[in-house]
């Protein structure tokens, strides 16, 4: 049944539980449906639209300045968001970061994706919490119609994340090479010129600081699709392989990503994961993943490191986890979430093969985990000797 919302009410987000959130539409007129869950970065929602592990869902921030510092493209991390909406308290004011070259409603509507301000966040947040991430549809309509039985059915008909592959729909469609090192005052982006180790990159939905990250400590890195088999990866000789971050059910991808790494790790080249890498790497070796009730998705996510003995402030964004207690032999438990103790790094006990849950290139700490990365290079390396 078509509902006229309040004049002043633009957008309407509806839970497959039949629970409506009314607020002010900005970015792309139309509908959405996703699953829905939360981010409690206070910085980076440019990022985070654009970070292709929000494939196939909308985000609710749960910092309320958001839109405030604009957009521009160097902070983009990849062509185009992924994430198919985004909620927020308040609605964007005009940006006044001397960075900024637009606002954040024109970059959303250019770019087709449907946003909602005005909502009470901290409750939308409690609820999925509470039920786990829910399948919503998000709907932005300037005169305020809504067909509220609709979207409630169209959020009820989603399908939902678990066993779907995403990482197909947001890889790179041909191999490409990637020289371009972190961004540094004065100059911005630098080439890296003093090239070290041959990795390839598999690309499950690659984020470019990542791709930064390796090439700034020496890595001349060749990306390739996530649909790489293991004979394709080595005949490019590299010194080390790497496996991205991206969307979706890991033991989907895995049904052809698996069997990649399989191939990969009859080798003795050091292998390093992240994300969806870190998941498929661990089924890959024998354990297995489980899907989270609300997963992790944000900036302030500590992380112990078993073997330092350490606590990093991480970056998170992922509603799908290895299952420690799954490890086989030979395999051990690196690194662990201190909020609800879900795995987050795993290593081979006597090889150069590593993988973390968290984004070590987001830097929240601020540089907590680039060890990683150096890591992976020493690892390279010492190899080459």
């Amino acid at each position: 049944m078509a509902h006229k919302a309040p004049s002043h009410l633009t957008a309407c987000l509806a839970l497959a539980d039949g629970t409506l959130f009314y607020g002010r539409g900005f970015g792309a007129k139309g509908e959405t449906v996703a699953e829905l869950c939360f981010n409690t970065s206070m910085t980076g929602y440019q990022e985070i639209m654009t970070d292709p592990s929000y494939a196939g869902q909308v985000v609710t921030f749960t910092f309320p300045h958001i839109g405030n510092t604009g957009v521009n493209s160097e902070d983009d991390e990849t062509a185009d968001p992924v994430a198919r909406g985004m909620v927020v308290k308040w609605d964007p004011t005009e940006p006044s970061s001397w960075r900024s070259a637009g606002t954040l409603s024109d970059w959303l509507a250019s770019r087709g994706r449907i946003a909602i301000g005005g909502i009470d966040t901290r409750r939308l947040t409690r609820a999925i919490r509470q039920q786990g991430a829910p399948h919503v549809a998000l709907s932005h309509d300037p005169d305020g119609n809504f067909d509220t039985a609709a979207l409630v059915a169209k959020a009820r008909e989603f399908s939902g994340l678990e066993g779907l592959d995403l990482a197909k729909d947001v890889t790179c469609s041909q191999s490409y090479r990637w020289d371009e090192m972190r961004w540094a005052w004065p100059d911005g982006y630098a080439r890296q010129e003093n090239l070290k180790h041959k990795v390839v990159a598999v690309d499950f939905g690659a984020k470019r600081n990542i791709l930064r990250c390796l090439a700034t400590v020496g890595c001349d890195v060749t990306v390739l699709p996530a649909t790489a088999t293991a004979e394709e990866v080595m005949a490019h000789n590299p010194d080390g392989v790497f496996l991205s971050n991206g969307p979706g059910d890991p033991a989907a991808t895995g049904e052809y990503a698996v069997p990649m790494i399989k191939g990969v790790l009859e080798t003795d080249i050091p292998v390093f994961g992240i994300c969806l890498g870190h998941q498929m790497l661990a089924l890959a070796l024998g354990a297995n993943t489980v899907k989270m009730n609300h997963g992790h998705h944000g900036a302030n996510h500590p992380v112990k490191d078993h073997d330092t003995g350490k606590v990093e402030i991480t970056s998170m964004n992922h509603g799908f986890a290895v299952d420690g207690q799954s490890l086989p032999d030979g395999v051990v438990e690196s690194h662990v979430s201190l909020f609800d103790g879900s795995n987050c790094g795993i290593r081979m006990a006597d090889r150069p093969v590593f993988s973390v849950q968290h984004h070590p290139e987001a830097s929240p700490g601020p540089q907590d985990s680039f060890y990683l990365f150096e890591n992976f290079a020493a690892e390279m390396a010492k190899r080459a000797s």
